[in-house]
Formats: C-alpha cells, sequence, structure tokens
C-alpha cells in the first residue's frame, strides 16, 4: 500500500505524464499518425479547433484513447503506478521529475488564472 506522500507524487506525475502525452507538442509526433486537425473560420472571425480521429480498427482505436483525457490517463497511471511498484530504483527518478514538472503545470495555472 502506498504511503500519502508517495500516492501525491504518484498523482503529479501520471497527471503531468497524461498531459504530455495528450497536448503538449513535444510529442505530438505520437499523435499525428491517429488524428488530424481541422480549423474553421467561424461567422465571428475566430478560429475553432476540431479533432478527427483517423483510420479504422487499432488505429481507430488508439486515436480515440489519445483524444480522451479519462482514458489516457488511466492507461498513464497504470503505468507509473505499475513501473513505481515493479521497478521502484527505476521509476522513482522518472515519477520525481513528472511530479514536480506537474507542481510546476499546476502553479504556472493558478498563476495565469490570478494575472488574466
Amino acid at each position: 500500500m502506498l504511503n500519502p506522500f508517495e500516492f501525491f507524487l504518484l498523482f503529479l506525475a501520471s497527471f503531468r505524464l497524461t498531459r504530455l502525452i495528450m497536448y503538449d507538442t513535444i510529442t505530438a509526433f505520437i499523435r499525428k499518425p491517429f488524428h488530424d486537425i481541422i480549423e474553421e473560420e467561424l461567422p465571428d472571425g475566430t478560429t475553432q479547433t476540431f479533432l478527427i480521429v483517423k483510420g479504422s480498427g487499432i488505429k481507430y482505436w488508439i486515436g480515440e484513447l489519445l483524444g480522451c483525457y479519462w482514458c489516457t490517463g488511466i492507461w498513464c497511471s497504470a503505468f507509473v503506478y505499475i513501473g513505481y511498484t515493479i521497478w521502484p530504483y527505476g521509476f522513482k527518478p522518472l515519477v520525481c521529475i513528472f511530479a514536480i514538472a506537474g507542481c510546476s503545470a499546476l502553479v504556472e495555472a493558478i498563476v495565469e488564472k490570478i494575472l488574466s
């Protein structure tokens, strides 16, 4: 069983890993084979972006998975937890790095909200 500190670290690490896979530009190459991004200009002049899942079968399934924050979050959480449980020596640095990055992301979101 995890102690509260370990749980909090894994929570932050899985949060950050999920966001990394789902949204960050640096991992766009992972999503590109499964998604098309379509932009449409609306009558008011703003642009709206749509995600279209490519393919069928397993390719479509992976595209759906990568398009759903909740689904990707479950798999990222499972990866982080299982890795941490089976190979703690190798996963502790990874978990700590992602947890620190997760804290930074949350602080940045809060500061951005306060300043805007």
